[in-house]
Protein backbone atom coordinates (compact mmCIF):
# COMPACT_ATOMS: atom_id res chain seq x y z
CA UNK A 1 0.00 0.00 0.00
CA UNK A 2 1.18 3.55 -1.07
CA UNK A 3 1.91 6.57 1.62
CA UNK A 4 -0.60 9.63 1.31
CA UNK A 5 1.77 12.49 1.04
CA UNK A 6 0.81 16.13 1.62
CA UNK A 7 2.82 18.94 -0.25
CA UNK A 8 3.34 21.47 2.19
CA UNK A 9 4.08 25.09 0.59
CA UNK A 10 5.52 28.26 2.86
CA UNK A 11 3.26 31.66 2.24
CA UNK A 12 2.97 34.94 2.90
CA UNK A 13 -0.63 34.45 2.09
CA UNK A 14 -1.71 30.98 2.31
CA UNK A 15 -5.71 31.36 0.90
CA UNK A 16 -4.44 33.84 -1.80
CA UNK A 17 -1.14 30.82 -2.77
CA UNK A 18 -3.85 27.97 -2.08
CA UNK A 19 -6.78 29.65 -4.34
CA UNK A 20 -4.17 29.94 -7.20
CA UNK A 21 -3.04 26.54 -7.14
CA UNK A 22 -6.82 25.14 -6.77
CA UNK A 23 -7.06 26.68 -10.38
CA UNK A 24 -3.34 25.61 -11.29
CA UNK A 25 -4.10 21.70 -10.83
CA UNK A 26 -8.43 21.94 -10.48
CA UNK A 27 -8.42 20.96 -6.53
CA UNK A 28 -11.09 22.59 -4.33
CA UNK A 29 -10.89 23.89 -0.77
CA UNK A 30 -10.62 21.55 1.31
CA UNK A 31 -13.73 20.43 3.51
CA UNK A 32 -13.79 21.22 7.44
CA UNK A 33 -13.91 18.56 9.87
CA UNK A 34 -17.09 16.89 10.81
CA UNK A 35 -19.74 17.70 12.17
CA UNK A 36 -19.02 21.27 11.07
CA UNK A 37 -20.61 22.69 7.66
CA UNK A 38 -17.97 25.74 6.89
CA UNK A 39 -14.14 26.64 8.36
CA UNK A 40 -15.68 29.66 10.40
CA UNK A 41 -18.19 27.36 12.25
CA UNK A 42 -15.13 25.17 12.94
CA UNK A 43 -12.08 27.52 13.36
CA UNK A 44 -14.82 29.35 15.99
CA UNK A 45 -15.18 25.63 17.69
CA UNK A 46 -11.50 25.75 17.82
CA UNK A 47 -10.70 29.10 19.70
CA UNK A 48 -8.75 30.61 16.70
CA UNK A 49 -8.70 34.18 16.64
CA UNK A 50 -10.47 35.94 13.78
CA UNK A 51 -7.08 37.79 13.28
CA UNK A 52 -5.24 34.52 12.85
CA UNK A 53 -7.67 32.47 10.35
CA UNK A 54 -5.31 33.54 7.36
CA UNK A 55 -2.59 31.00 8.94
CA UNK A 56 -2.99 28.20 6.82
CA UNK A 57 -5.08 26.76 4.02
CA UNK A 58 -5.27 23.64 2.51
CA UNK A 59 -6.89 22.50 -1.22
CA UNK A 60 -7.50 19.18 -2.05
CA UNK A 61 -8.16 16.68 -5.52
CA UNK A 62 -11.78 16.51 -6.05
CA UNK A 63 -11.67 12.93 -7.14
CA UNK A 64 -9.45 11.90 -4.12
CA UNK A 65 -6.18 10.98 -5.97
CA UNK A 66 -3.61 13.68 -5.81
CA UNK A 67 -1.52 15.08 -2.48
CA UNK A 68 -3.29 17.68 -0.30
CA UNK A 69 -1.50 20.41 -0.46
CA UNK A 70 -0.88 22.81 2.58
CA UNK A 71 -0.46 26.10 2.86
CA UNK A 72 1.10 27.79 5.92
CA UNK A 73 1.81 31.40 7.14
CA UNK A 74 5.45 32.26 7.61
CA UNK A 75 7.31 35.62 8.55
CA UNK A 76 10.03 35.40 6.13
CA UNK A 77 10.11 35.81 2.40
CA UNK A 78 10.98 33.00 -0.32
CA UNK A 79 14.91 32.98 -0.74
CA UNK A 80 16.99 31.38 -3.25
CA UNK A 81 15.90 28.38 -5.79
CA UNK A 82 13.79 25.63 -5.17
CA UNK A 83 15.42 22.27 -4.08
CA UNK A 84 12.14 20.60 -5.36
CA UNK A 85 9.15 21.66 -7.31
CA UNK A 86 5.99 20.92 -9.03
CA UNK A 87 6.05 19.20 -12.52
CA UNK A 88 1.82 20.18 -13.83
CA UNK A 89 1.47 17.78 -16.68
CA UNK A 90 -1.12 19.99 -18.77
CA UNK A 91 -0.24 18.82 -21.69
CA UNK A 92 -0.84 14.58 -21.36
CA UNK A 93 -2.73 13.55 -24.14
CA UNK A 94 -2.02 15.93 -26.35
CA UNK A 95 -0.15 14.68 -29.47
CA UNK A 96 3.37 15.89 -29.56
CA UNK A 97 3.79 18.10 -32.56
CA UNK A 98 0.69 19.76 -30.95
CA UNK A 99 1.93 19.84 -26.63
CA UNK A 100 3.81 23.27 -27.05
CA UNK A 101 1.07 25.33 -28.32
CA UNK A 102 -1.09 23.53 -25.08
CA UNK A 103 1.12 24.31 -22.37
CA UNK A 104 2.00 28.04 -23.67
CA UNK A 105 -1.86 28.39 -23.68
CA UNK A 106 -2.26 27.47 -19.98
CA UNK A 107 0.73 29.27 -18.99
CA UNK A 108 -0.81 32.30 -20.49
CA UNK A 109 -3.83 31.58 -18.21
CA UNK A 110 -1.72 30.98 -15.07
CA UNK A 111 -0.16 34.10 -15.67
CA UNK A 112 -3.57 36.09 -16.10
CA UNK A 113 -3.70 34.50 -11.79
CA UNK A 114 -0.52 35.57 -11.62
CA UNK A 115 2.14 33.53 -12.05
CA UNK A 116 5.62 34.42 -13.93
CA UNK A 117 6.63 32.76 -16.97
CA UNK A 118 10.50 32.22 -16.51
CA UNK A 119 11.81 30.64 -19.54
CA UNK A 120 10.75 27.33 -22.30
CA UNK A 121 12.91 24.28 -22.99
CA UNK A 122 12.12 22.08 -25.87
CA UNK A 123 15.09 18.72 -25.64
CA UNK A 124 15.12 15.61 -25.39
CA UNK A 125 12.18 15.13 -27.10
CA UNK A 126 10.14 17.24 -24.23
CA UNK A 127 8.78 20.48 -23.49
CA UNK A 128 8.04 22.56 -20.70
CA UNK A 129 7.64 25.63 -19.57
CA UNK A 130 8.84 27.12 -16.55
CA UNK A 131 7.14 29.50 -14.19
CA UNK A 132 7.17 30.94 -10.26
CA UNK A 133 3.70 31.12 -8.69
CA UNK A 134 2.21 34.15 -7.16
CA UNK A 135 4.94 33.77 -4.63
CA UNK A 136 7.57 32.99 -6.41
CA UNK A 137 8.01 29.13 -5.65
CA UNK A 138 9.30 27.60 -9.47
CA UNK A 139 7.05 24.78 -11.27
CA UNK A 140 7.15 23.61 -14.80
CA UNK A 141 4.11 22.86 -16.83
CA UNK A 142 4.77 19.75 -19.34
Amino acid sequence: MAIRIQVTFDAANPPTLGAFWAEALGYVEDSPPPPYTSWDEALDAMGVPLDQRDTAYAVVDPEGVGPRLWFQKVPEEKAGKNRVHLDVNVGAGVPRPERPDAVRARAADLEALGARRLYEKDELGSFWVTMQDPEGNEFCLQ
